[in-house]
């Protein structure tokens, strides 16, 4: 769903029953009814938007100021009246280590992140998207999920298994784009038509959105641990166990899978660069054994050049000996480097 830049959407239920219309202002009103689900969907807002809801709903008001800034770390955290979580959707492009790559600064290109900060209160959810330079959550299937299983049913503790379930998919996705480009770089490691500066580069690019997508992917064990142990704070029971524990091995796998993915990158950084070694000792090896073969015959013609009478010299006969000895030794030292596999 594209909305434009400061809208504000939303939903209500009231008995597990949508009620047509929406206002930002009718929230506070909603919050005292025991039987009403409320969820509201802030894009880019104004902090004079931000400031009325926070007096409204009595939202912490360092929340407030975590939910607009610049940057952010994700987390989460329980206020007196209601829990923040900070998050980052991602969304990874094909190309991923290649846009790194050429990047003059080396920073990830392949990596789009945008971060959601929601606030969570009894019977309300609260969604506060900052675009940047990327739109990647789609509300719209956000809330599809949450008609599909019902969600809106079971409070608001289900809307925001729902949110967090999308965004740890998407990590998945990015994930798996990863994991498809170091597979690549391993298919090019033996490839000699590859040349090592073009191989290396697009090493050191999936290195950087590696990185980049560690940050936001790893801590959500954090988050999803801490809205684990601090559910009473939400007042919505034991009812979505399950689910939890389900998105908690989600998060766990998500964030396994990444590591073993620094480890796979670094192996094929470290592997890249023995093979150079390697490549490197067999042209010196190879070099070596032919200076070792020109060597001999540069000192028997150096010894036969000599400006004073030696055998056969002035002789017909001492031409052929020199000969002989610089095609036998040639000869004898090519064989014994060519069995060692010097050359």
């Amino acid at each position: 769903m594209t909305v434009p830049d400061g809208a504000i959407t939303g939903q209500i239920w009231r008995g597990g029953k949508p009620v047509d219309g929406f206002d930002l202002a009718q929230i506070s009103d909603c919050l005292t009814e025991s039987d009403t689900l409320v969820w509201a969907d802030l894009q880019d807002p104004s902090d004079e938007v931000m400031g009325r809801l926070a007096d409204e709903l009595d939202l912490s008001p360092w929340a407030v100021e975590d939910a607009l800034a610049a940057s952010e770390r994700t987390k989460a955290t329980t206020y007196a009246h209601h829990t923040f979580v900070t998050v980052y959707a991602v969304r990874c492009s094909a190309d991923a280590g290649v846009r790194a790559a050429d990047s003059p600064t080396g920073a990830s290109q392949s990596i789009a992140t945008q971060r959601i900060s929601v606030f969570v209160k009894r019977n309300a959810l609260i969604t506060v998207r900052l675009t940047g330079d990327a739109d990647i959550v789609d509300m719209a299937e956000v809330q599809r999920r949450w008609d599909e299983t019902e969600a809106h049913d079971r409070g608001v503790e289900a809307l925001l298994h729902g949110l967090l379930d999308v965004v740890v998919d998407g990590h998945f996705e990015a994930v798996q784009t990863l994991d498809d480009a170091i597979e690549d770089l391993e298919g090019l490691l033996f490839d000699e038509s590859v040349a090592a500066r073009t191989l290396q580069r697009r090493t050191y690019g999936v290195r950087k959105d590696l990185v980049a997508l560690r940050r936001v992917v790893l801590p959500m064990r954090e988050v999803v641990a801490v809205i684990q142990h601090r559910r009473d704070a939400l007042g919505t029971g034991d009812r979505l166990d399950a689910e939890f524990a389900d998105l908690y091995d989600h998060v766990l796998r998500a964030a396994e899978w990444t590591e073993s993915l620094r480890d796979m990158v670094s192996t094929v950084f470290e592997t890249n660069l023995s093979l150079q070694d390697a490549r490197l000792n067999t042209v010196m090896k190879k070099l070596t054994g032919w200076a070792a073969i020109i060597a001999v015959p540069t000192a028997i013609t150096g010894f036969y050049g000599q400006n004073i009478p030696f055998p056969g010299f002035d002789h017909t006969v001492g031409f052929v000996t020199s000969t002989v000895l610089l095609v036998t030794a040639m000869v004898v030292l090519f064989t014994l480097f060519k069995r060692r596999d010097w050359l």
